[in-house]
């Protein structure tokens, strides 16, 4: 920390007790001077030959037929009057980077200036601003901080944006240059750590975060503020530094008389965000999602929640099922539908590259969605049907995560009515699900017997176009296009219903959930092949066959057949 001495007498201030103070001289103080509880017995002449307020009070005194003067306003109180008045003395004082703020307003209220005398305060104080204090980096920090209680004196003496000025040009410096002493070591650990080094002797370029983190909201958002409108801060370091300052000063939990300061940080860190596109939105989606969950329970104004959730859909591809569900289904709705809207403006060219890139946006989002509807034991059926009918359909090319998910809220809502469970399967096209999920569906007697029969239409199209002992494609790949058309789907599903019979107590009893015995060889169900023998007449004879002659006292390998898989009962849930 740098420092300046003025004057060379010594301190001869004494006190007889806590409020009152005298400059020990052979002469009798001729003035008194009360700064609030404090009362200094002091001398004319030196105070006069170095204030222009005071040559105008003592007047104001005499006129009076009073040695006694009120001085109640002077920024700094009793302390900067003390250095002021030493100063006038010829007292030695030291000026440093705590008290200089307070000395120079108290300087300036007291009207120190060249015109009274030569080498005033207030000039020695500027140049050692100029030439100290501007020059330090946590000199400069520390006098920041000062200037909060000083307003409007810092700000009206532009003391305020000077130290903004330092603390942000000192940001912008090309970290190679940097030869001040800085703080350097990582309170955060683990996550929270804003960026690893491996390189030894290097200033990283987050130098500067904790620091400035240390700062109280409005002072922080002055520096951000400049160093954001220069465009030289990386946008990324950027957004760790405010990553970084919510965690040093947003609570855990916040109480109901805290919920106005929070809700102005809140606001405040949002209106700092970096906000570029979809491929340049540098904040994490786990850490815009908190901060929106926060502006809710603070009351941020919409606006503010509308910014975030703006920031929230251009990164929803990265969030993680546990970031969604800390918030109400309405606002994922709304995140989505968000994220949706900007989706159809992106071009086909973009969305190439991306998928090529890796990156697969729309994709990963299916994917997140179809995840949180599964995991999330608080939906509505509305509420389920509504966020599952805003994913795209090119977000789905495989059903496989949204029939995992319409199974688990089967399991969960077993009340639901028969209009209700068409409802939800609606949602799903089983011509997408893989032949895992098939094998599942086939045997899930929680589905309404009319999507078993489609699952079991559609896996027999499955296994009819794909090739002989290929694992790979009647494993993982959606049921290939075929000619015929929905409605003669519809008609032959019907017809086979009506021509089987088959009940849901029919579909609970055991000759339907297994083709032998437990732990031994297993055929396809028999349910499945009695639907398929109503379907393609002589379809069963030959599935019959082509069982026996492989091998009916053995069990198939794993996926080579699609038929073969469907005889055990799977759980994905």
């Amino acid at each position: 920390m740098k420092f300046m001495k003025l004057g060379s007498k010594p301190d001869t201030f004494e006190s007889d007790d806590k409020f009152h103070k005298y400059a020990v001289s052979d002469l009798d103080s001729d003035v008194t001077i009360n700064v609030g509880e404090f009362t200094f017995y002091l001398h004319k002449f030196p105070l006069l030959s170095k204030s222009n307020r005071m040559q105008r009070l003592v007047s104001q005194a005499s006129e009076e037929n009073t040695d006694e003067i009120t001085i109640s306003d002077i920024p700094g109180g009793y302390k900067a009057f003390e250095i002021c008045a030493k100063f006038c003395y010829g007292m030695t004082v030291t000026l440093n980077a705590y008290n200089i703020t307070s000395v120079r307003c108290a300087a300036e209220y007291l009207e120190m200036t060249e015109d009274v005398d030569r080498g005033n305060l207030i000039y020695k104080i500027e140049v050692f601003l100029n030439s100290g204090i501007f020059r330090s980096w946590k000199d400069s920090i520390i006098m920041l901080q000062t200037t909060k209680s000083l307003l409007p004196w810092s700000e009206d003496l532009k003391l305020f944006a000077r130290c903004i000025d330092s603390v942000s040009a000192k940001i912008l410096t090309n970290p190679e240059t940097i030869t001040w002493s800085y703080t350097h070591n990582r309170k955060l650990s683990g996550q929270d750590k804003i960026v690893e080094y491996h390189r030894e002797n290097v200033v990283p370029k987050d130098w500067w975060v904790e620091d400035v983190c240390e700062l109280e909201i409005d002072m922080f958002k002055n520096v951000m503020s400049a160093v954001k409108s220069s465009g030289r801060m990386n946008c990324g370091v950027i957004s760790e530094a405010l990553r970084y300052y919510v965690a040093r000063w947003l609570p855990e939990s916040i109480e109901s008389s805290e919920a106005s300061s929070n809700k102005h940080l809140v606001e405040t860190v949002v209106s700092l965000l970096p906000r570029v596109n979809r491929a340049m939105s540098y904040s994490t989606c786990s850490f815009l999602l908190k901060l929106l969950k926060v502006s809710f329970l603070v009351g941020a104004e919409e606006t503010v929640i509308e910014d975030l959730v703006e920031n929230v859909s251009l990164k929803l591809h990265e969030a993680s099922v546990k970031d969604l569900l800390i918030h109400e289904v309405e606002l994922v709705h709304r995140i989505v539908d968000r994220f949706v809207g900007d989706e159809k403006g992106v071009s086909e060219d973009d969305r190439y590259k991306e998928f090529v890139l890796g990156n697969g946006v729309l994709l990963s989002v299916g994917r997140l969605i179809d995840a949180y509807l599964a995991s999330n034991r608080d939906l509505t059926l509305s509420s389920f049907v509504d966020l599952s009918e805003l994913i795209p359909e090119a977000a789905r090319p495989i059903h496989d995560g949204l029939y995992k998910a319409i199974d688990t809220f089967l399991k969960e809502h077993p009340e639901l009515t028969k209009s209700e469970k068409k409802r939800l399967c609606g949602l799903m096209d089983v011509r997408k699900l893989t032949s895992e999920a098939s094998a599942h569906a086939a045997q899930n007697e929680r589905l309404p017997l009319r999507v078993v029969v489609q699952v079991l239409y559609f896996e027999q199209l499955r296994a009819n176009h794909s090739p002989v002992g290929s694992v790979a494609a009647s494993s993982h790949s959606p049921v290939p296009p075929v000619k015929k058309t929905e409605e003669s789907i519809v008609v032959v599903e019907e017809e086979a219903v009506k021509k089987v019979g088959l009940s849901k107590k029919s579909r609970g009893s055991k000759s339907t959930r297994s083709g032998g015995g437990a732990g031994g060889p297993q055929l396809m169900p028999s349910r499945s092949r009695r639907i398929f023998e109503k379907i393609w007449p002589g379809k069963g004879e030959s599935n019959k066959s082509s069982e026996v002659s492989s091998g009916s006292s053995q069990s198939p390998p794993g996926k080579s057949s699609s038929s073969s898989s469907r005889d055990r009962r799977h759980s994905i849930s």
